[in-house]
């Protein structure tokens, strides 16, 4: 781990709770890197898991209002010219805008579990308008159960927190596999009651 990331991280020790929701809020560091340092501070009894489960959903609700608002204001013309400054490329804008286009305001709660367009779909909910109401709830619900595991993992691994990716794949991967095949049932439960009221 480089000496910069690792002096993120202290600063994020030292921060506490507000710590993790300043992580996450910014995204310079992937989220899940952030929850599994959590984790660690949790094994160390620095941090509460609740405290630590409410400060992550925080910090990932914000950073995803943020890319919705974004959206809605800015358009994708705006996310073309300075998306990069948010690590966010063209062609997870492209992914995501395609999934949201087809399959609906649901895919929300989905994508959350995928990558490429984990962090991109809050974009064209936000450029198609999507109730915030209900995006806020497909997120948050989303996020929950994330920031649980991604705590969980770190608390478990201990001083071997960075070691996340490797302790994580035997889990995310079901996840994304159950999420994209929820991704398809949901596409064609749509498909079915538009065609019947259509007929």
């Amino acid at each position: 781990m480089s000496h910069f990331i690792q002096s993120i991280f202290d600063l994020l020790s030292g921060l506490g709770y507000f710590g993790i929701t300043l992580g996450l809020m910014v995204e310079v560091i992937p989220s899940e890197i952030v929850l599994a340092y959590g984790g660690y501070l949790i094994s160390v009894g620095k941090l509460s898991l609740i405290g630590a489960v409410v400060a992550g959903t925080i910090g990932g609700i914000i950073a995803q209002w943020f890319l919705y608002w974004l959206g809605k204001y800015g358009g994708r013309p705006i996310l073309d010219k300075y998306g990069k400054y948010l690590l966010i490329k063209s062609y997870h804008l492209d992914v995501a805008q395609q999934w949201f286009l087809k399959y609906g305001s649901g895919v929300i709660f989905t994508a959350r579990f995928i990558p490429v367009v984990r962090h991109a779909i809050s974009i064209p909910a936000g450029i198609a308008r999507m109730s915030f109401a209900r995006f806020s709830i497909y997120t948050t619900a989303a996020i929950i159960p994330w920031t649980i595991l991604f705590l969980y993992l770190g608390m478990t691994l201990g001083s071997k927190w960075n070691q996340i990716n490797k302790a994580a794949s035997p889990y995310v991967t079901p996840v994304i596999i159950i999420a994209v095949v929820f991704t398809i049932c949901y596409a064609l439960y749509k498909w079915k009651n538009k065609k019947i009221n259509t007929n």
